[in-house]
């Protein structure tokens, strides 16, 4: 049991080292072409508001808590990484898959960094493709358990499914909410009926906790957005909530996949 503890501990402050490390060079980095982001295209959400936090003029982050509360994500996502990589994984969830998962939840992580930092358009971007990427692997992932896709070819579409929602984010920006949505259901729909019977030994209370995380997440995003849930100028704010519960939700997806055994 001891021993079971030291390793978590290690692979929780290695995770947290890593995320202190890379949101050091984050923070270095939009200090170094920030803080005049007025010279880029904004984002769109600025045609209404993004979000309830006042945007701090002439810092280099203009929504710190917003900004700050994404590297939730980001500690999450070298979680997943390094208990991927230790010698005691024993899940039929690949290490490979477990790693791509997490790399996603880190580019979610970093771009929601880059979205609230900047309130640029090419911030937006890549807010949009960490969740692209992130929903995309549960669609995938779902669609390959169910129809019984190996590994390697799995990849493969994962891949051209991701090029495909790079493109469309590119060209069409207004509606990469819309169609984060429709993904995320489908994957949802997929893994409860089709995915979720043939996986062996399954966890299924995971899933279910990080789909209750995901709902009171968007709750609360749904009234920061609507300014029901609003203190502008604090630092507690609705949607860095919805960013910390939606690592939360991931971590839970993680462990929900972790959970399956291989077949004897």
């Amino acid at each position: 049991m001891a021993e079971t503890m030291t390793h978590i501990s290690g692979k929780l402050f290695a995770a947290f080292a890593l995320t202190v490390a890379l949101a050091t060079i984050t923070v270095g980095l939009l200090m170094f072409f920030g803080p005049d982001w007025s010279r880029f295209a904004p984002a769109t959400c600025t045609e209404t508001r993004c979000f309830c936090e006042m945007p701090r003029t002439g810092a280099f982050l203009l929504q710190p808590a917003n900004s700050f509360s994404s590297f939730g994500f980001v500690f999450t996502g070298f979680l997943m990484i390094l208990l991927a990589r230790s010698r005691d994984w024993i899940s039929a969830f690949p290490p490979q898959a477990a790693s791509i998962l997490g790399v996603a939840t880190i580019v979610t992580g970093v771009g929601s960094v880059l979205l609230h930092a900047t309130l640029t358009l090419w911030g937006q971007f890549f807010d949009v493709l960490g969740m692209y990427l992130v929903s995309g692997f549960f669609l995938i992932y779902a669609i390959a358990k169910w129809r019984g896709i190996a590994d390697r070819r799995a990849m493969v579409y994962y891949a051209l499914l991701c090029v495909v929602l790079v493109a469309i984010l590119y060209a069409l920006p207004e509606v990469r909410r819309w169609l984060f949505a429709v993904i995320l259901l489908a994957a949802i729909i997929l893994e409860l009926i089709f995915a979720r019977p043939l996986r062996p030994q399954v966890r299924i209370g995971y899933y279910v906790a990080g789909l209750i995380a995901n709902i009171v997440a968007f709750t609360i995003w749904n009234l920061d957005q609507r300014g029901q849930l609003c203190s502008p100028a604090s630092l507690w704010q609705g949607h860095a909530v919805w960013h910390l519960l939606g690592a939360v939700a991931l971590w839970f997806a993680f462990l929900y996949y972790r959970s399956e055994r291989p077949v004897r």
